[in-house]
């Protein structure tokens, strides 16, 4: 069996549609389709059973696809060693990470720089109002994003981190003496967008109910904007996350939990669809971790516990 009808058979395997195995091969359906037929009559035996409405795996197809992709896994692996080993250059992992979200990600790291000593594992900051050219030019092989992540050519390899959102009050605001409020009462309250420069999606991801803001007819307003509105407007309110909390709390807010605990969630993100190896490891022991929960930390955080008491 040759390695590119391999790579057709576990496409096909995963996606379950000719037509999307073929876009995402860049080849023909009906290269696909003759790709299966051959590998179908040189076994003896069906491999996808095809009915007008999907495709699934047979027995058979199940157990050849367990058996191939470990070892295909393996040959693209040593094809890429020995084009690092070519280049005379250092095996190197760049690891995009919006502002200092990295030190949440230290057991992550630390883990990967154990098990591959030998790894240039680098680090580079992207910017929250260009967070994905760096993975499209190529300058980083994976990065920490928000989630959702809504680019074609960007796919999220597996979740990392969460963290909570909470509401963010001036000190003399009504709510500022409450341990907890829920998203029904802030229909009341004009709600502040976040200012920070994003995609439409991630505003929307940040903010666990709909913006009522009174000022909506003006231009969108930034982040500081945002603060200066907050602290002069009792009837303001905004979202914060969990990080807004840990590394740029400046003392003027009170931070107050929301019952019905909406989470931020951040992802590892690789450009197209296939990760080099040492990205593909760093995802691994992602996995293996589990998305790590900034809630527990903050638990604990004695400037937390301080905005509990003066809320309580």
């Amino acid at each position: 069996m040759e390695l590119r009808d391999i790579e057709i058979f576990l496409t096909l395997a995963e996606e379950l549609h000719f037509g999307r195995t073929a876009e995402k091969l860049f080849i023909s359906p009906p290269r696909v389709s003759q790709a299966i037929a051959k590998q179908e009559k040189r076994i003896g035996a069906p491999l996808f059973e095809r009915t007008s409405r999907k495709v699934t795996l047979t027995p058979l197809g199940v157990q050849l696809r367990d058996d191939l992709e470990a070892g295909y896994r393996r040959i693209l692996e040593g094809v890429e060693a020995a084009t690092n080993s070519a280049s005379g250059g250092p095996e190197t992992l760049t690891f995009g990470v919006m502002g200092p979200m990295w030190q949440d990600l230290a057991p992550l790291t630390a883990a990967f720089r154990n098990r591959f000593p030998q790894v240039d594992f680098r680090l580079r900051e992207i910017r929250i109002d260009d967070p994905f050219t760096p993975l499209r030019s190529g300058d980083v092989d994976v990065a920490l994003l928000w989630l959702p992540v809504e680019e074609s050519d960007l796919t999220v390899a597996t979740a990392a981190f969460t963290e909570p959102i909470v509401l963010m009050v001036a000190p003399g605001h009504e709510l500022a003496g409450r341990r907890s409020v829920s998203l029904d009462e802030l229909a009341a309250y004009d709600i502040l967008p976040s200012g920070l420069p994003v995609p439409a999606y991630w505003e929307t991801a940040v903010s666990p109910t709909v913006h009522r803001s009174a000022a909506a007819e003006r231009p969108t307003p930034t982040r500081e904007e945002v603060l200066w509105t907050l602290s002069s407007n009792d009837e303001a309110v905004a979202f914060a996350c969990g990080q807004g909390l840990k590394y740029y709390d400046r003392g003027t807010a009170v931070y107050i939990p929301i019952d019905e605990r909406p989470t931020l969630s951040w992802g590892l993100v690789h450009r197209g669809d296939r990760l080099g190896r040492w990205a593909r490891e760093l995802v691994g022991i992602a996995e293996e971790f589990g998305p790590i929960d900034l809630s527990l930390e903050l638990e604990l955080d004695p400037r937390w516990l301080r905005r509990l008491d003066l809320a309580g």
